[in-house]
């Protein structure tokens, strides 16, 4: 079993030729090795090329020509076989390739004393001779930490910030009209109807417009405000009769 200096790596090796990548025990970015052609695969084309001969000619001259070049063919699958991917010869090309390739790109990583680590020129303290997470640069560790300070002094702002300064009050949001969504405004989007709040004849309080009994003390909207005195009908919202100067 092949065993990489650093914790990962990648085979792109084929039946062609050897090729491995090796990645930074860090952050993870690669490094590929040159790729490196099979000998054993040049002679297995040749074996090939060498049996589509033998066996067109023997079916050019039939009988025994035939037999000839179908033992000739049959010959060329034994070698294919023996020099493919799991031949012993294969084998050790390809793991003397991946020896090589190790040592073509060990000098683009650096092996951190303190956690072990084959690291890239990226996370590589070279003031420090340390990895990047052993000995953060101080640069960076200082701008994260000024960047972790602002974000808490953010939240912490946010948490007493007043957002809102507005009142809160009930708004006719449906015109009691048309049915229709009404808008913001005083008049309804849709027919133009007014949209102030009513007052309930009894407590005063403010009742959105449509509804048929006060939302604070219950009474109902369309009580009839009659004069005691002279009987005329005042409107709910009047303190004082408007014939009588009194209530």
């Amino acid at each position: 079993m092949l065993h990489s200096f650093t914790r990962n790596h990648n085979d792109l090796s084929t039946e062609a030729g050897f090729q491995f990548e090796f990645f930074c025990d860090c952050c993870g970015n690669g490094v590929k090795s040159t790729f490196v052609e099979s000998t054993t695969y040049g002679q297995k084309s040749k074996s090939e090329r060498f049996g589509r001969m033998a066996s067109g000619i023997g079916s050019l001259l039939g009988g025994k020509a035939n037999d000839l070049g179908w033992a000739l063919e049959r010959g060329s699958d034994i070698i294919n076989n023996k020099f493919g991917g799991e031949s012993p010869q294969w084998r050790k090309e390809y793991e003397q390739a991946f020896d090589e390739a190790q040592e073509e790109v060990k000098p683009e990583f650096r092996k951190c004393p303190a956690c072990n680590k084959w690291v890239c020129e990226d996370c590589w303290n070279e003031d420090e001779g340390l990895c990047t997470e052993c000995a953060p640069r101080e640069a960076s560790y200082v701008a994260q930490a000024h960047s972790r300070a602002m974000q808490r002094n953010i939240d912490e702002a946010a948490e007493t910030a007043t957002v809102w300064k507005g009142s809160i009050e009930s708004r006719t949001t449906v015109c009691p009209s048309c049915g229709k969504p009404s808008g913001n405004g005083k008049f309804c989007n849709h027919c133009g109807a007014p949209l102030g709040m009513n007052k309930c004849p009894s407590c005063g309080a403010s009742v959105a417009q449509g509804l048929k009994f006060c939302g604070e003390c219950g009474s109902p909207m369309n009580a009839k405000n009659v004069c005691p005195e002279c009987g005329y009908e005042n409107e709910p919202s009047m303190k004082f009769c408007g014939t009588q100067r009194q209530y």
